[in-house]
């Protein structure tokens, strides 16, 4: 039997109605309009991203002490697809402000955590992962990039990969190593580093999708950084990050979901406009069966989701749940968006529809964070344990 109580409200109260209200208003009048023009232009545009702060659609699970209104996180979920409704793009910015202040709010120290988490929750500053390295992503425990001990504080070397905002975040949790690499995750430590110190290069990658967020590189050389900019105490990063994971995944999904739920609400009205042989194409069956389809596996995935964050809020355990959704809502969604696609016809293929964009938005998170053949690893250890990662 399940431990401790499970049982869910479905019921949203006032707070998280209206705030969702504001949410799904700023996506629509400020977000959906540009939201092909700003790929183009494949840059955040922060003076958006700084209202978004001032509506308090950024972080909003962070305690009042920290800039937040210190709300749940189901409503961070709810807010995250909300705003993924109308740019893929600025989700990123909601979810990576959640996940890095938390990290910063539990382990920084008090004067750190104060100078940057309201300054993340406004808007004014974007704070970045550095985890993913060149040799390995899903290879969590076994970083290579050093972090040695020098004088009062730390020196950087080595490289951060694949990471969200390279060119345009203003300060970095980077994992490195601390211990010996046959510590592996016993050995690796965070640290926060503001991106204007000397010594640090940015690159970005020419990606598929998510341009305005600019993934790309990080380089360290001997870059110093004061002793307080650890997070928690050595060693304790690989713990740090896999708790955090935990959220980051459930978050990804509510991305997921609006991006492909704008697509679908388009396909349901392109059905009723759209004639052929002298009747709107939803009266054929080919044409609404698969969007029925469709809007059944987009509420289950929904609920999924919110249970995920239900659970972390109620302190139960969600492994498991958060990763059924790193890897069956991006699978999920891709899946629906190709069929909003062809839903439009020859039109649904053109470049100047934003369904072509969503879809390949979506499809960077079936890597990211996880992906699918690892996400099943963690859900049959969490069912008959280490047995079910072991190696041959």
């Amino acid at each position: 039997m399940p431990k401790g109580n499970t049982d869910m409200d479905f019921a949203f109260t006032d707070e998280q109605l209206a705030i969702k209200e504001t949410a799904e208003r700023f996506a629509r009048e400020k977000l959906a309009p540009d939201y092909q023009k700003r790929e183009a232009d494949g840059q955040l545009d922060r003076a958006l991203v700084r209202e978004m702060g001032e509506l308090g659609l950024i972080a909003p699970d962070m305690a009042e002490e920290h800039g937040g209104p210190g709300l749940d996180c189901v409503t961070a979920g709810m807010l995250t697809e909300a705003i993924a409704y109308g740019d893929f793009g600025f989700s990123y910015v909601q979810l990576v402000a959640s996940l890095m202040g938390h990290v910063l709010s539990d382990h920084a120290n008090p004067d750190l955590t104060q100078e940057w988490v309201p300054k993340m929750v406004s808007g004014e500053k974007i704070v970045g992962i550095g985890l993913t390295e060149p040799r390995g992503g899903s290879d969590v425990a076994n970083l290579v990039l050093k972090a040695e001990k020098s004088g009062n504080g730390y020196v950087l070397n080595g490289e951060k990969a694949s990471m969200s905002f390279s060119t345009q975040a203003d300060g970095m949790v980077v994992f490195a190593r601390t211990g010996s690499i046959e510590d592996e995750g016993r050995g690796v430590s965070a640290f926060f580093v503001d991106l204007n110190e000397k010594g640090i290069s940015r690159t970005a990658y020419n990606d598929l999708g998510t341009k305005i967020v600019g993934r790309g590189s990080v380089f360290f050389d001997d870059v110093h950084i004061p002793a307080d900019c650890l997070l928690g105490e050595e060693g304790e990063g690989f713990r740090q990050i896999m708790h955090g994971f935990d959220y980051s995944r459930a978050m990804i999904g509510f991305q997921c979901l609006g991006a492909t739920q704008a697509s679908l609400d388009d396909a349901w009205t392109y059905s009723t406009e759209r004639e052929a042989m002298g009747r709107p194409i939803a009266q054929y069956q080919g044409v609404t069966f698969p969007l029925a389809e469709a809007e059944t596996y987009l509420t289950a995935a929904r609920l999924l989701c919110y249970k995920t964050l239900w659970l972390r809020d109620h302190n139960q355990p969600h492994t498991s749940e958060a990763a059924m959704c790193k890897w069956w809502l991006p699978k999920t969604c891709v899946d629906v968006l190709h069929n909003c696609i062809l839903t439009h016809g020859h039109m649904g293929y053109s470049m100047d529809m934003p369904h072509q964009q969503r879809m390949r938005d979506v499809m960077g998170l079936e890597i990211g964070d996880g992906t699918a053949q690892i996400m099943k690893l963690i859900i049959a250890r969490e069912k008959i344990g280490r047995v079910a990662v072991q190696y041959g």
